[in-house]
């Protein structure tokens, strides 16, 4: 959600720049686009497809995201040189180091579990249990890293809550800023 969000901003800001300019809006070229789909097949398996997650051992799926991981890293890294890049490679860092870190997955406490579904999470999901698409419900005691874990919730008044770690703020920032930034071209015109 948070990626969604910081992806529209994006494109809207830069394409409000290039239009307060006069300037067509020119979303970066990327190298190695393909990887972006490889990457995401495994997430598509063992998250987002209704019903594909029960059917993968826990094992199979924690590795799956991890390799999926390690392929969007390599992905910025061969596009790193595009604005916003570095940003997006520190958070995908992070969120590889903590979910290393915690057997692949991405911890979440049952304290913002619980204020992500509005309800005592200990009713529906045992601690050491998968939460959501990618989390396991650890306490706090036993998270290693847990300062990079999914810690951070929405405004209260946000009618969408969802928890997000310091990775995902990065990955957002640097989402932004790729699709914000104008072209080098652009800039340097203004800059002379």
């Amino acid at each position: 959600m948070v990626l969604l969000v910081a992806l529209v901003l994006g494109v809207l800001a830069g394409w409000g720049w290039a239009r307060w300019h006069g300037q067509p809006y020119q979303a970066p070229v990327f190298r190695f686009s393909w990887l972006v789909l490889v990457g995401f097949i495994p997430q598509l398996l063992i998250a987002y497809l209704p019903g594909t997650h029960r059917f993968v051992p826990n094992w199979l799926a924690a590795f799956s995201l991890l390799a999926s991981l390690v392929v969007f890293l390599g992905f910025v890294w061969l596009n790193r040189q595009l604005p916003g890049m570095p940003i997006l490679l520190a958070g995908l860092m992070l969120n590889l180091i903590v979910m290393v870190a915690n057997g692949g997955w991405m911890p979440i406490s049952p304290e913002t579990a619980s204020l992500v579904i509005g309800a005592d999470i200990s009713k529906y999901v045992d601690v050491g249990g998968r939460f959501g698409q990618k989390d396991i419900l650890l306490l706090s005691q036993d998270t290693r890293l847990g300062f990079l874990a999914d810690r951070f919730l929405l405004p209260a008044w946000s009618p969408y809550q969802v928890a997000f770690s310091a990775g995902d703020i990065l990955i957002a920032a640097g989402a932004f800023w790729l699709l914000a930034k104008p072209p080098a071209k652009l800039t340097e015109l203004i800059v002379e």
